[in-house]
């Protein structure tokens, strides 16, 4: 049995959920956001209640059951607080900028990386060491976050790179010399 999937999703004030057959649209006061849900899996929205059930235990349904409703519980996140990640940039000469709508990265390379701004995300440089990024999906947020720092990921043996701020990054000793 999944936990996730029979616990109850409590809608917030302010938030509105519609569904129209397979597609959910939740409408909140930071925006609104649509997402398909599969057929098999039936929601019901009783008052600000919203329930889901399966039809039958096969794996299929039984992973469907969870997913659905944690993505509906995000998408009701998203829409009345938002989501956010904060990146940290270390090493000498490492830095951020926005200039424009595009983000502007300076970590070691030739040249400077830049990323376009993204629909229905912000992107904040409070400083040259660090990024914010906001956005009502979380989806979207994560895989922005993912992609910068892909970039240039920390490396274990002098802590450089892009991280999330807070990320432990594990260190590995050097060579040792005769």
């Amino acid at each position: 049995m999944s936990r996730i999937g029979n616990k109850e999703i409590t809608v917030p004030a302010g938030v509105e959920v519609k569904q129209d057959q397979e597609i959910v649209t939740v409408k909140g006061p930071k925006g609104e956001i649509s997402r398909p849900i599969a057929s098999e899996i039936s929601m019901t929205i009783n008052g600000n209640e919203i329930k889901f059930s399966r039809p039958d235990d096969s794996n299929r349904n039984k992973a469907l059951h969870g997913t659905t409703r944690a993505n509906v519980a995000n998408m009701i996140e998203g829409v009345s607080n938002g989501f956010k990640k904060n990146l940290e940039l270390v090493g000498v000469g490492y830095r951020a900028s926005k200039q424009g709508d595009k983000l502007v990265l300076t970590v070691g390379f030739s040249h400077p990386v830049e990323f376009a701004a993204r629909e229905g995300l912000t992107v904040n440089v409070p400083d040259s060491v660090h990024i914010s990024i906001e956005g009502i999906s979380k989806q979207r947020v994560g895989d922005f976050a993912a992609e910068i720092r892909g970039v240039r990921p920390p490396e274990p043996y002098k802590g450089k790179g892009i991280r999330y701020e807070g990320e432990v990054v594990r260190r590995k000793e050097g060579k040792t010399g005769k």
